[in-house]
């Protein structure tokens, strides 16, 4: 199980630093690259730029709690959250039987805001973990 870890390219554990602009004010994130990479894919999911996905959930975050406690561990565990549930989705799905009717077969996956948002293939940062 160790050689599955320790095989991981170590330019997806390598973090860089990104300019992002919240609440009109320039702020620096440290994170590493595959976080980042699943950061984009759920921004393309919503159909916005990976920076209005932050800003958004800083905005989202600080209205419920009132405080933005260590964001660049949210982002992380946001980002663990959203693969997850693609995983739990595809594991419902492969113990439902087939439907009857032929059609594309589409994916359920819940969005980071708990929406389900369909899509036709598998996400690809999901697959990028499988490797």
């Amino acid at each position: 199980m160790c050689e599955f870890f320790v095989k991981a390219d170590p330019i997806q554990y390598e973090q860089r630093s990104r300019t992002v602009r919240i609440r009109n004010a320039l702020t620096s994130i440290r994170l590493e690259n595959m976080v980042w990479d699943i950061l984009a894919e759920m921004a393309e999911e919503e159909g916005c730029t990976t920076n209005a996905l932050i800003a958004k959930f800083h905005d989202e975050i600080l209205a419920h709690w009132g405080e933005v406690p260590n964001f660049a561990s949210f982002l992380r565990v946001t980002s663990m959250r959203y693969l997850r549930g693609c995983m739990l989705t595809l594991e419902k799905q492969k113990t439902q039987p087939a439907p009857a009717a032929a059609s594309t077969p589409t994916l359920t996956v819940l969005s980071h805001v708990g929406r389900p948002a369909a899509v036709d293939t598998v996400p690809k940062m999901l697959a990028a973990v499988a490797q």
